[in-house]
């Protein structure tokens, strides 16, 4: 098999991609729920929120950071573990403590399992498969040049191309990592409230060539247990009238852009 299916198939397999699924889902619906254009808000603190809310939302499903469970079902744990969550939220958050842990890399939240790390980037909605990585930041560029375990058949031209582009290496740094390392891409569209998730092996395009070696949309996937999964479905905000439907207490103002201001990367 490929790459791509041995690292879906074990993800998979293991629970953690529905993990995954389920974190940004989660941070997706309290973004849009806290986000109001009446309010003054624009797409720069819908992205951070987002982000913000999505990192939080790995940690807890995967049980890392501050959201470790040491004493397993202990109420006052399960009590930070769930904080701020809706009923349904905590009703439907898989439980998978110790298949994941925070690697970060060069400051940038990560999450290992087995031999991957898995880092996050945002983008503009229906743009993720043209990422332009010169202008993220060096250490998604480093990523971005880690070897192709699958590179394509040698071409005519390949001679043409051998030093050309040595200062990738320059700029980068050591392009070997101590552990393959993969990302997971997002985006959310605030007037249509459409979504995106996918992960993949970014490649270096300065060349203007294809941004991935391979990408796999995440949303699109059917669920472990075969039924059909809604695709880039719009969310609801605000309040509603749905029995389940999440219950927010909210802060006071002040109180709201302070942690978003102290949560922003």
């Amino acid at each position: 098999m490929s790459e791509q299916q041995d690292v879906i198939e074990e993800l998979e397999t293991a629970g953690i991609l529905e993990g995954i699924r389920w974190a940004y889902s989660s941070a997706v619906t309290r973004a849009l729920d806290y986000y109001s254009e009446d309010d003054g808000h624009d797409a720069t603190l819908l992205g951070t929120l987002r982000y913000t809310l999505f990192r939080d939302r790995l940690d807890r499903v995967f049980h890392c950071e501050r959201y470790a469970v040491p004493s397993g079902d202990d109420a006052a744990d399960l009590d930070h573990l769930f904080a701020r969550l809706s009923p349904r939220e905590i009703d439907t958050m898989p439980r998978l403590a110790g298949l994941v842990t925070r690697n970060d890399l060069n400051n940038s939240p990560g999450w290992t399992s087995a031999t991957y790390r898995l880092l996050l980037v945002s983008g503009d909605y229906g743009e993720l498969h043209q990422i332009p990585w010169s202008r993220k930041s060096p250490t998604k560029q480093q990523v971005a040049t880690q070897r192709n375990p699958e590179p394509p058949p040698p071409s005519l031209f390949d001679e043409l191309d051998e030093g050309g582009n040595d200062w990738i290496t320059t700029f980068t740094g050591d392009t070997e990592l101590d552990l393959t390392t993969f990302v997971l891409a997002n985006s959310l569209d605030p007037l249509s409230q459409r979504h995106e998730l996918m992960l993949g092996r970014p490649r270096l395009n300065t060349d203007s060539g294809p941004a991935w070696h391979w990408l796999q949309d995440l949303l699109g996937m059917p669920p472990s247990d075969g039924s059909r999964r809604m695709v880039d479905a719009p969310l609801p905000t605000g309040t509603s009238s749905v029995p389940d439907a999440p219950v927010r207490l909210r802060r006071h103002e002040g109180q709201q852009q302070n942690k978003i201001a102290s949560d922003t990367p």
